[in-house]
């Protein structure tokens, strides 16, 4: 296996950038996931990492060796596509073991790496059969048994669990997780599923507009967002935001919600008096009581999960969500308390949506 070094990678369509001077290190053996909404450059990025689009100004590097101009069969890595790109017309078997026919491995090394795979994959009793005799869930193992046979530097996933339902996505997640595991392969994982990318990633790098706006491991984009994206993007439910103003608080911080409430942090950031702030909170880092002290709010939806309640509240103009850890009494239309956590709380400016305060943990 072999690591991935991306170094001020930039890529025009004509006169239309997608990427702009990416830079980001993927280490040997890591699992790797681009997330990010649809058009933010991160399946552009992959395709550039695989040789399948050509890179406008920058390096990519595999195993320290560049490979800007290496075709795709010359970089030694084996790609896992979105809509499995099986041969209608091969078997399992056959699909499997396309790419090492056409390198001319011996026979009994051909089918000593299928046999292999389909152990790994749970695949042995499919070899015979064609996909259009396979579900989703089938054939996505298929599509990756052709990669593992390959033994490549790096494994490529294009989204590879988006054509599949949510129940099976989420066993899919597990078993990719477990086979990044037993071959300790340096993986590189697209997906606009910010779950996948919580549950699966050694390492998230969350992209927008052809930006990278931060990198890190799932617990610490959750916990330390950068900015606003971030943090809306990160996490679901996703964080609430509510408008407020800095106002005096000598050695803690005071801020001025919309709705007229005071609040104080329990903690002293550098912020100018008057300063037009964001109140970020995790819908999980709240309470609501009937009666008592905390700001108005008035519950308008109810979602009962099962172990978890999910409500929508309305504070002022503002809509947030609030996630409870047992079932309610409380009912849609019910005037409320809401009691915010603040020492789970983020400040981000308002303007530029970077972060000026993190909640000590």
């Amino acid at each position: 296996m072999a690591s991935v070094q991306i170094r001020d990678v930039v890529k025009n369509f004509g006169d239309t950038k997608i990427l702009h001077g990416v830079s980001v290190d993927i280490a040997d053996g890591e699992f790797a996931v681009l997330v990010g909404p649809s058009g933010c450059g991160k399946s552009t990025l992959l395709r550039m990492i695989a040789g399948l689009e050509e890179i406008t100004g920058g390096s990519i590097s595999i195993g320290g060796r560049e490979v800007n101009q290496l075709p795709p069969k010359e970089r030694d890595i084996a790609m896992v596509f979105q809509n499995y790109a099986l041969y209608p017309h091969m078997t399992v078997f056959d699909n499997m073991a396309f790419s090492l026919k056409l390198a001319k491995v011996p026979r009994a090394e051909l089918d000593k790496k299928v046999a292999r795979a389909a152990e790994i994959l749970g695949l042995q009793q499919l070899l015979e059969r064609y996909p259009r005799q396979l579900s989703g869930g089938q054939r996505q193992r298929v599509a990756m048994g052709r990669a593992i046979v390959r033994n490549p530097q790096v494994f490529l996933f294009d989204e590879p669990l988006s054509n599949l339902d949510a129940k099976l996505r989420v066993q899919m997640r597990t078993e990719i997780r477990e086979l990044h595991q037993n071959l300790k392969s340096t993986s590189v994982y697209v997906t606009h599923d910010q779950i996948e990318a919580m549950t699966m990633a050694d390492k998230i790098v969350v992209m927008r507009d052809g930006h990278i706006q931060q990198v890190g491991s799932p617990l610490e984009l959750y916990d330390w967002p950068a900015n606003v994206f971030v943090a809306g993007f990160i996490g679901s439910p996703s964080m609430n935001f509510l408008p407020a103003t800095a106002v005096e608080g000598g050695d803690k911080t005071q801020i001025l919600l919309a709705t007229g409430d005071a609040l104080t942090l329990p903690y002293l950031v550098e912020v100018v008096l008057g300063q037009p702030l964001l109140l970020g909170l995790r819908p999980e880092c709240c309470r609501l009581e009937a009666t008592g002290d905390g700001v108005d709010a008035e519950i308008l939806v109810i979602e009962p999960t099962g172990a978890d309640t999910v409500l929508i509240c309305r504070v002022g103009k503002t809509d947030i969500t609030v996630v409870l850890h047992q079932r309610t009494m409380f009912k849609v239309g019910d005037r409320v308390k809401w009691l915010p956590d603040l020492a789970r709380a983020h400040l981000f400016n308002e303007g530029s949506g970077e972060r000026v305060a993190i909640a000590p943990r």
